[in-house]
Order: C-alpha cells, then sequence, then structure tokens
C-alpha cells in the first residue's frame, strides 16, 4: 500500500538539489522531452483531422452525395428515374444534370473545364453552390440565356468578371467548307462561387442544363441524375438500392468512390505519422530509465540505511516507481496542455510563421484547400496522454528493481 513517505522521498529525489542538481536537470529534461513529444503528437492528430474534415465538407459542398448514370454517357427518361429515386426515404433531393469537357477562351488565357448543365432550382436543394455565391446569384442561370457561374480563381486567370464573355468550345466538330472545326458558343458570366478548394475553382463552370443540352446536343437527354441523401456515410448503399428499383442498366457512383483513394491516403499518412511521433514518444520516456539508473546509483547508501531501518524491497520500488511516474505525470500534462493550446490555434500560429518567413504551408495548386485546418478529438487526446503515461511507467520498471535488490551489508560495508 502507497504510504506518504515514499511519496515524499520520490518527490524530494526528483528535486534533488546541491550535489545532486544534475540528476534533476536530467528529470527537468526528460519531463521536457516528453512534454515536447506529446505536444507535436496532438498538434499532429489535430492537423490531420481538421485536413480531412475540411476537405470533406468541401467536397459535399460541390460533389453529389451519389449519382446516377448512362452506360453511354446520357439517359433519356430520366424522369422515371427521378422519380423513383425521389420515393427512397434516405434521398433528400434529385437534380438531372449534363457534363462535358470545354474549353474557355477569355481575354486573359485560355482553359480547360469540366462544363457542368444543372437545374439552378432542384441544384439550390442537392448542394451547398448557392451559399458558395460570392458575386452574382445561381437563380441567373436561365435558360436560352447562356449564363455561366465559374470559380474565382477561374475568373482571376481568364481576366474576366460578372457581365464578361467568354467563348465555349467544345469537341463535337462542326463540318463546314473549310474543313471541321469545333463547336463554340458565346456565353456571359452571370456568376463567381468560391469553394476554397483550388481544383473546382479553377476547373468547373456551371450553366443551365438546357444550354448545356444544346451545346452538347443531347436534346432532351441528360448524363445522369445527382442524388443528395440524408447520411452522406450511406451514399453507396442508397445510390445502388434506386438503382436497382428502377431496373439497372446504369453506372452508379458516390463520393466515397470518387474520393475513396484520398481519404484512405490520409488515413494511412495520419497512421504513419502516428507511428512515427509515437516512437518519438517513447525514446522521451526512456530518458526515464538513464535517470533513474543514476539515482539509484547515486543513492545507494540512502537505499541501504532505509532497509537496516526496515523499508521491505517493495517499498524500495515503489519509491523509485513513483519518481519516474511523477516525472511522466507532469510532462505528459504539460504536453497535453501545450498540445489542446496549439491544436485550437494552430490557424493562427501558421499565418504567424508565414507572415515571418514568407513560406506558405499549403500552396493552392498543389493541396485541396489553402488554410491549415485544425479539429481537436479529444479521443485522441486520452490516447497519446494514456501511451506516454504507460510508457513512463514502463520505462520505471528496470531501475526500480534494480534499487530494490540492492544489497543493505555490502553497500554500508564501503561507507
Amino acid at each position: 500500500m502507497l504510504r506518504p513517505w515514499e511519496f515524499a522521498i520520490a518527490l524530494r529525489y526528483v528535486r534533488s538539489r546541491n550535489k545532486n542538481r544534475f540528476i534533476s536537470f536530467i528529470s527537468v529534461i526528460s519531463m521536457t522531452g516528453i512534454a515536447l513529444a506529446v505536444a507535436v503528437l496532438i498538434m499532429v492528430l489535430s492537423v490531420m483531422n481538421g485536413f480531412e474534415s475540411e476537405v470533406r465538407n468541401r467536397i459535399l459542398q460541390i460533389v453529389a452525395h451519389a449519382s446516377i448514370t448512362g452506360l453511354d454517357g446520357r439517359i433519356a427518361d430520366w424522369q422515371s428515374l427521378a422519380a423513383v429515386a425521389g420515393q427512397d426515404p434516405g434521398v433528400r433531393s434529385v437534380a438531372r444534370f449534363v457534363d462535358g469537357q470545354a474549353m474557355l477562351v477569355g481575354p486573359a488565357e485560355i482553359r480547360g473545364v469540366q462544363l457542368r448543365g444543372i437545374d439552378p432550382a432542384s441544384e439550390l436543394r442537392t448542394s451547398a453552390l448557392g451559399s458558395l455565391m460570392v458575386d452574382g446569384t445561381l437563380e441567373a442561370l436561365e435558360p436560352g440565356v447562356f449564363g455561366m457561374v465559374i470559380g474565382r480563381t477561374l475568373a482571376e486567370q481568364l481576366g474576366v468578371g460578372v457581365g464578361d464573355s467568354v467563348i465555349v468550345l467544345v469537341s463535337q466538330g462542326i463540318t463546314t467548307p473549310a474543313g471541321v472545326v469545333p463547336r463554340m458558343r458565346r456565353f456571359r458570366v452571370t456568376g463567381i462561387f468560391y469553394a476554397g478548394m483550388y481544383e473546382f475553382d479553377r476547373a468547373l463552370v456551371f450553366v443551365n442544363v438546357a444550354d448545356a443540352q444544346r451545346l452538347f446536343r443531347f436534346g432532351e437527354d441528360v448524363t445522369g441524375i445527382r442524388l443528395a441523401v440524408d447520411d452522406p456515410l450511406q451514399a453507396p448503399t442508397v445510390v445502388r438500392s434506386v438503382a436497382n428499383a428502377w431496373g439497372g442498366g446504369v453506372y452508379v457512383t458516390d463520393w466515397t468512390r470518387e474520393h475513396g483513394n484520398f481519404f484512405r491516403s490520409i488515413q494511412l499518412t495520419r497512421s504513419i505519422i502516428f507511428v512515427i511521433l509515437l516512437l518519438v514518444v517513447g525514446v522521451a520516456a526512456f530518458n526515464i530509465v538513464s535517470t533513474l539508473v543514476m539515482v539509484v546509483r547515486d543513492k545507494r547508501g540512502e537505499i541501504a540505511i532505509l532497509r537496516t531501518l526496515g523499508s521491505t524491497p517493495a517499498a524500495i520500488l515503489t519509491i523509485f516507481v513513483l519518481q519516474g511516474a511523477l516525472v511522466g505525470i507532469v510532462g505528459t500534462a504539460a504536453g497535453v496542455a501545450a498540445g489542446v493550446l496549439g491544436a485550437w490555434n494552430v490557424s493562427a500560429i501558421a499565418v504567424f510563421i508565414e507572415r515571418l518567413t514568407g513560406f506558405q504551408f499549403l500552396a493552392p495548386d498543389v493541396y485541396f484547400i489553402s488554410e491549415l485546418p485544425s479539429r481537436l478529438v479529444w479521443t485522441d487526446v486520452w490516447q497519446v496522454a494514456g501511451i506516454a503515461l504507460l510508457l513512463a511507467l514502463l520505462s520505471t520498471l528496470y531501475p526500480a528493481w534494480r534499487g530494490a535488490v540492492t544489497a543493505p551489508a555490502e553497500v554500508l560495508r564501503y561507507e
């Protein structure tokens, strides 16, 4: 049973003074190492969690939870498919769309884009595109007007704004006396959106579905329908259920399938970083071994005196386990506090470092997002803290055992 005198002796050994200041210094170094390792691990895990969450939320603002397209790239009887989808209890809304590749010719540059024809009213119920508009409105995409909504990055690259015109070229050619030339049409920019994801802001444009059907010569056909479901994680099950209810013969996909490799790579990277930084925590915790070994050798005389006064080997073992545990607890607590504060303020810290050094952590033309996000998950915090404490406790066992088996007679013989 733990007694107060054992704790008092362990605390005195941690705060060694006079000739033993070096041991106290090593204890402080061990605490600092554990604190730094724990804080860095918590902050890195929070950034990885924030990155995954932020990317997922931004993707789902633009990308449909699920979509059903024709095997040949078009569906004629899309009305019946939409009716079947609307009757599914897991589907929140349905929107038809026409997809195609095009080139945009602006005053400044020419850019290849993905052109998507949408019905504005249905799109507002299916995605969060309406909330991403920074100039103009999505409702301005009226049929026959040939209006276009483009991303802010793309608008800057083309050198256009709301009210300006761009030329749209599609690959389907027109035969003329001069040969086959690409089909082209002048569109007017009626709105600009900003999703915060470089891939969408520079390569995705929206037009009215009727205009897209005329441009790609689809007639009344569409590429497919997009579904918004109540639970995005159930999107694969829901879209297959809708396709089977309609009779099959279509291609189904969902956001977990389209971007699955990306999220799996995030999880893999997170696991690797966790293991690597956990090794750093382990190295910092095992510094306690060298500290306690030095303490045991330095306190051999005191150990012998305690044994002659009636202390049991278990009591001596407890003293040194407590000493190492105190180092581990203080270091872990300081690391958790620093890691939590850092995770809550990582964006501000990143901005400060970027301004100070001129280095940008997330270049928008390389990564999906341009800000450094953070999401603190308390389960990760307790997991890291528990592992750090366990490693610190394990590090005390061997030195404490060496102190407990010290023979008093042999030590006192030379004192």
